[in-house]
């Protein structure tokens, strides 16, 4: 797909889900991860400074399961989103990216799940383009963008910036009315997995510049 196409198809759902400030990005706190970094397959972007590009989290806060959240893994974070009958596009997806296989290594992952009702909302024609085998690319691009390294549960993120596998950053903000990734809310959080934590949002985010 040229730069055009490629523009053309991302300046709608860039302003759809909204941009990352670029002052934010400039100072990432530091994070505490639970477990170490993982290990993860060289065709997936891993954030270049570890020292910058790490999750912020609560040390003092002990994880607990919210209500209405999975406690008993059922599977990897892939078979437990294939499980969900609401995460069909996102396992379509997945699929079309080549990053099940990715998903359901040991990890562990964080993974910010759009619902269907998500990628349902973004312009007409975008999720049709993004399978096309030759935006493969992009698509693993936004995709990974939803990805954590590392387990982070709900009660351990804080507000601030937090890498993702992608390699950019999102920006958690966390209040009385639960957490915002970006400007997608959290719906659901704290799905429990074999290999990490799945946290539903009700929007499709995109890495600043896309």
């Amino acid at each position: 797909m040229n730069n055009q196409n490629r523009k053309n198809l991302i300046q709608p759902l860039a302003s759809l889900v909204g941009v990352v400030s670029a002052s934010v990005l400039m100072g990432l706190p530091a994070i505490a991860q639970e477990k170490p970094k993982p290990q993860t397959p060289s065709n997936i972007s891993q954030p270049s400074n570890n020292s910058d590009r790490k999750a912020p989290i609560d040390t003092n806060a002990a994880p607990s399961p919210k209500e209405g959240a999975t406690t008993s893994p059922n599977g990897n974070v892939v078979s437990v989103a294939a499980q969900n009958g609401s995460f069909k596009v996102l396992t379509a997806a997945l699929k079309a990216a080549g990053l099940t296989d990715t998903l359901s290594q040991a990890g562990p992952f964080t993974v910010f799940a759009p619902t269907d009702a998500a990628f349902a909302a973004l312009p007409p024609g975008t999720v049709e383009e993004l399978l096309k085998p030759e935006n493969k690319a992009l698509l693993t691009k936004i995709l990974t963008y939803h990805v954590l390294p590392g387990k982070v549960t709900s009660t351990q993120l804080s507000s601030g910036s937090v890498a993702t596998v992608e390699g950019s950053s999102v920006k958690v903000k966390k209040g009385t009315d639960g957490v915002m990734v970006n400007n997608a809310k959290v719906v659901q959080p704290d799905i429990q997995a074999t290999n990490g934590v799945i946290h539903v949002i009700d929007k499709v985010i995109v890495p600043v510049g896309e």
